[in-house]
């Protein structure tokens, strides 16, 4: 979609990242054939690389960021910490220093009490982030976050933090100009989010006292100000108990910088490129006023059900926004496009503004249900179920409390063929759902949709194995068949008398680890390989018990939807056709 948008498009290179988007040469390559004055980074790969952003100035263009040093200074989340320090801000208790092992890692926990969060010292998102709840989880939760953190920013080193039990996540926008003006355009609370990543975000930061949003604001102005910040960027804080504390500081645009352009009235896009052209920021702290509140969903490619977040790669079929008074949809997707698995899943995002904060929760409930995805799954089924709960509308939510406290088995995918307005009820003309063995379908009738309640036998269910192929009102298909599974696990193919199950993968991707090897009995539930999918990693697991008999991948191996990774054969003197 941005290459039909744009007046000229140029080739950066292949499809994975390292070959184009993380290659500064190709892309001050691109900028030279284009004649371009200046290069703004956008919020992902290189927005945060102070290499990449001195070599844009040695190029002669002008670069539409903080500078680089201090990018350098607040992308290592560990000088972060000390330069927050030095302006008086403090941040959640933690190390200062590079881990060199994981019993660094145990000692921390021991001191300050488990759990403890090992975190990626030269990025954020989430990625490179692993929360270790003992002694015992603590090599591989360190490894797993340096393979996570070399992938994601090129760099292993990750630190520590005590991980606090219930937090909100409230973060500041800030903006400063080359002539020392410096100003914080209000709150943000990014609470709402899965595998660390945010979900949700929404402006003003809702319940929060009004002496501890003024604290958070001139804490993010001395913070932006001691490291001589030019430029927008946006500090982060995690708040809990009336006590707030630093907890990084992203030298970007953010993903959710619309909602607070939506309630400032400020372009802040076209603030950047002005302040980055030299000018003076055209107004002061006191001039800043914010009317009303958004909220925004990003819209990923990704199956929520069972709370899983599965990545959805794919051919998108058909994308059709919802729309009305106050909504805005940013998209970077149209029909037709395909989500790859080298980038961020993100299709859309979808916020809408009111003149409260319950106004804009339902302008939003209604934009996302009137929101059509086909052909990959996406998570509008979660967002409708987080928006409708009344934690989230009684603001009693925390970062921990979608994993907690929201129940997402009930969930369909949001997925191919359906309209994301069934996400939590699977909408469109052959949508299937299941609930404690009854299946549900949607039929239409005269113009008429109905839903129709219809119980199989469970040995019908598990010869099937839950495939989705007899689709109610599809050409020649049966009006009752089998629903598919809503797991976004590895399917395992194991049906009564079978000598052998399969564990597939559901997504592309590519294996980073491989975790079992012939003649290994494994349990249900337990890890048989690592998948890296659109920069994060997935365990991919045994979904029943037996011994592998055969291994079909090895590390670095490339794999697509419902490849096999291994054969699990029944354990000695354990029946196949048992119901176990």
């Amino acid at each position: 979609m941005h290459v039909r948008t744009a007046d000229e498009a140029y080739a950066v290179g292949s499809a994975r990242a390292t070959d184009s988007y993380l290659s500064a040469a190709n892309i001050l390559g691109a900028a030279r054939r284009a004649g371009a004055d200046a290069v703004h980074p956008g919020y992902g790969f290189l927005a945060e690389n102070a290499a990449f952003a001195r070599a844009v100035q040695a190029a002669g263009l002008v670069w539409v960021g903080p500078n680089p040093e201090a990018i350098e200074l607040m992308g290592d989340k560990i000088s972060s910490r000390s330069a927050a320090a030095r302006a008086g801000v403090p941040g959640v208790p933690g190390t200062d220093v590079p881990l060199s092992g994981p019993g660094e890692v145990v000692d921390f926990g021991r001191a300050h009490g488990w759990p403890v969060a090992v975190k990626a010292a030269f990025g954020g998102g989430g990625r490179g982030m692993r929360v270790v709840a003992s002694e015992e989880e603590a090599a591989e939760a360190l490894a797993a976050a340096q393979r996570e953190a070399q992938a994601a920013f090129g760099q292993p080193a990750c630190y520590l933090e005590k991980y606090l039990s219930w937090p909100r996540h409230v973060e500041v926008q800030v903006f400063a100009d080359a002539q020392g003006n410096c100003v914080h355009l209000g709150t943000r609370d990014c609470s709402v989010q899965r595998r660390h990543q945010k979900l949700v975000e929404e402006a003003p930061a809702p319940d929060l006292p009004p002496e501890i949003a003024d604290a958070m604001g001139r804490a993010a102005v001395d913070v932006a100000r001691s490291c001589r910040y030019v430029n927008a960027g946006t500090v982060e804080f995690i708040y809990q108990d009336g006590e707030f504390y630093f907890l990084e500081m992203n030298t970007r645009i953010q993903v959710e910088h619309p909602v607070t352009e939506l309630v400032t009235g400020l372009d802040l896009v076209g603030l950047q490129l002005l302040v980055a052209g030299g000018s003076r920021l055209p107004f002061a702290q006191d001039d800043i006023c914010w009317q009303g509140h958004a909220i925004e969903a990003r819209v990923n490619a990704e199956d929520p059900s069972g709370g899983r977040f599965t990545p959805s790669p794919g051919l998108i079929t058909r994308l059709r926004p919802g729309g009305g008074p106050w909504v805005r949809t940013d998209a970077g997707y149209e029909a037709g496009d395909a989500v790859s698995q080298h980038y961020d899943n993100l299709l859309a995002k979808v916020v809408a503004w009111g003149p409260d904060r319950e106004s804009a929760r339902r302008r939003l409930l209604r934009a996302l249900a009137e929101t059509e995805v086909e052909g990959v799954a996406t998570t509008i089924p979660a967002h409708l179920a987080v928006l409708a709960h009344d934690d989230f509308v009684r603001v009693e939510h925390s970062t921990t409390w979608l994993a907690q406290r929201v129940d997402l088995n009930g969930l369909g995918r949001g997925e191919q063929g359906q309209r994301g307005a069934g996400a939590a009820g699977g909408a469109g003309a052959s949508a299937w759902r299941e609930a404690e063995g009854r299946r549900s379908l949607e039929v239409e009738v005269n113009g008429r949709l109905y839903e129709v309640g219809v119980w199989l036998p469970p040995d019908y269910v598990a010869l099937s194995g839950g495939a989705d192929r007899n689709r109610a009102g599809e050409a020649g298909a049966p009006a009752v068949g089998p629903a598919p599974s809503t797991a976004a696990a590895p399917e395992v193919g194991r049906h009564p008398g079978a000598e052998a199950a399969t564990i597939t993968v559901p997504m592309q991707g590519t294996v980073v680890k491989v975790l079992v090897q012939v003649g290994d009995n494994v349990e249900q539930g337990q890890t048989i390989c690592v998948l890296e999918a659109m920069k994060m990693e997935n365990n991919i697991v045994a979904e029943l018990a037996g011994t592998v008999i055969a291994v079909k991948v090895a590390p670095g191996a490339s794999v697509g939807a419902g490849d096999v990774v291994a054969v699990l054969g029944p354990r000695t003197g354990q029946s196949v056709s048992g119901d176990d």
